[in-house]
C-alpha cells in the first residue's frame, strides 16, 4: 500500500471528507481492519482565501508547495490537493516535488467519458467556473464541453460556497437555488453535472440533478485510493 499524501484545510468541513471516503475505500476493497496509509497537512483557510480574494495566486502557491515539500520528506507517495480552485497552481505544486500530484478533474472527466457523456455543467468557485485553468484541462485533455451558469447563478453558488458550505451550514434554500441552476444548465443541454468544489456535495446529492452527478471530492478520493493500492 502506496502512502497517500494530502493538502488539507481548504474547508477542514470538506477534508474530513477525504479522510472518511479514503479510508472507507480501502475497508471495502481490503476488508478486515485494512485502513488507509496517509499523511495529512491542512493549512489555514483564512491565509489561503484572502489571498484568493486579493488575486495574490502566487502567495497562496508558496504555502501549498511548502505543504506537497512537506508531504513528500514525511514519505508521502503522491499528493492530493483537496481543493479544486487550489488547482490554478498545481503546476507549480507539481513542479516542486518528485511525486506525483492527483488532479482532481481527471477522475471525473474520466467517469463521464466512460459513460459516454460530452457536455458536464459546472458548478464550482467563481474561479473554476469562470477561469480556464480547470475549464481548459476538461475541453483539451478529455474533449468534454462545459457549461457554466450564466453570472447571476455563479454569484450565488459562490456565495454559499464561502458564506455557508465551508463554515459547515446547510441550508434548504440554498440547495433549492442550486437545484435550479442545475435545471438550468440541463435545459441548456448539459447531459451531467460536475460538483467542482469539495464542498458542494455536502449540499447536492445525485437525486437533485436529472442528470447523472459526478462529485470531485469522492471521485478524487477513489483516484489517491486507486493510486495506493495499484500493484
Amino acid at each position: 500500500m502506496r502512502t497517500i499524501g494530502l493538502i488539507g484545510g481548504m474547508s477542514w468541513e470538506s477534508s474530513m471528507e477525504y479522510y472518511r471516503l479514503i479510508n472507507e475505500m480501502v475497508k471495502a476493497r481490503l476488508g478486515g481492519l485494512h485502513s488507509a496509509r496517509c499523511i495529512m497537512t491542512s493549512v489555514d483557510f483564512a491565509e489561503i482565501e484572502e489571498y484568493q480574494r486579493l488575486g495574490q495566486w502566487d502567495k497562496a502557491s508558496d504555502v501549498l508547495v511548502e505543504a506537497a515539500k512537506g508531504l513528500e520528506r514525511a514519505g508521502a507517495e503522491c499528493v492530493v490537493l483537496c481543493t479544486n480552485t487550489m488547482h490554478k497552481v498545481a503546476g507549480a505544486i507539481q513542479y516542486s516535488v518528485r511525486i506525483p500530484l492527483l488532479h482532481i478533474a481527471d477522475g471525473a472527466a474520466e467517469k463521464i467519458v466512460q459513460a459516454g457523456l460530452k457536455k458536464p455543467g459546472l458548478l464550482g468557485t467563481r474561479f473554476t467556473m469562470e477561469e480556464d485553468f480547470y475549464k481548459q484541462r476538461l475541453v483539451e485533455q478529455f474533449g468534454l464541453e462545459v457549461l457554466i451558469p450564466d453570472k447571476a447563478q455563479r454569484d450565488m453558488i459562490h456565495r454559499v460556497i464561502y458564506g455557508e458550505l465551508v463554515l459547515g451550514e446547510i441550508n434548504p434554500v440554498s440547495r433549492d437555488s442550486y437545484r435550479q441552476a442545475i435545471r438550468d444548465l440541463v435545459g441548456r443541454g448539459a447531459d451531467c453535472i460536475i460538483l467542482g468544489c469539495t464542498e458542494i456535495g455536502l449540499l447536492v446529492k445525485p437525486e437533485d440533478s436529472p442528470v447523472p452527478v459526478f462529485d470531485t471530492t469522492s471521485l478524487h478520493a477513489e483516484a489517491a485510493v486507486d493510486f495506493s493500492l495499484k500493484e
